[in-house]
């Protein structure tokens, strides 16, 4: 039976409005990145982040109605009752963008890059070739297992740290 700090289910796969709806905001996906490291209170969360705790109280709100995350404990405090949220999956499984809309998960990472700390450890690359499918199926499995072994490094005492990738074919017109 799994522990509090270890989500109920491997994946919560996004299929409604209102799920997707709440991944769609910075706040939330900031909040979500927050109780990676485990759970924590609406007021702990408000610190974390440097928001309002009405501001926080009201994303929480969000996520747990959307099913993202739950209340795995509660305490009392000075006759307050205090809630700890978690995640209720490992991961989150987003759907295919639609045409012509923005990619959420690319959306949050550019605003978590754009947003990070000056002088913080990067390393932001973009290249443009010509593969064959073959090789193209070959790299997406290798930047794959690349990244299951970057999770599977998680080190809790560590700095945070992020791995954006997006590999992809270009549509026609597109700067070559």
């Amino acid at each position: 039976m799994p522990g509090e700090d270890t989500p109920a289910q491997d994946a919560v796969h996004i299929r409604t409005t209102e799920q997707l709806r709440a991944v769609n905001n910075v706040v939330r996906h900031r909040v979500l990145a927050a109780l990676r490291d485990g759970p924590a209170t609406i007021t702990q969360l408000a610190e974390r982040l440097g928001l309002a705790k009405g501001s926080s109280s009201y994303h929480v709100r969000v996520l747990e109605r959307a099913g993202l995350i739950h209340v795995v404990r509660t305490r009392k405090v000075r006759g307050v009752v205090e809630r700890y949220y978690a995640h209720v999956g490992r991961r989150i499984v987003l759907p295919e963008p639609v045409a012509g809309q923005r990619d959420v998960l690319m959306q949050h990472a550019l605003a978590d890059l754009a947003t990070a700390p000056e002088g913080t450890p990067r390393y932001v690359r973009m290249q443009h070739t010509r593969i064959g499918e073959a090789q193209f199926a070959e790299f997406e499995r290798r930047l794959g297992e690349l990244l299951d072994d970057l999770r599977d490094a998680r080190d809790p005492d560590a700095p945070a740290a992020t791995a954006a990738v997006a590999f992809f074919r270009p549509g026609k017109g597109a700067a070559e």
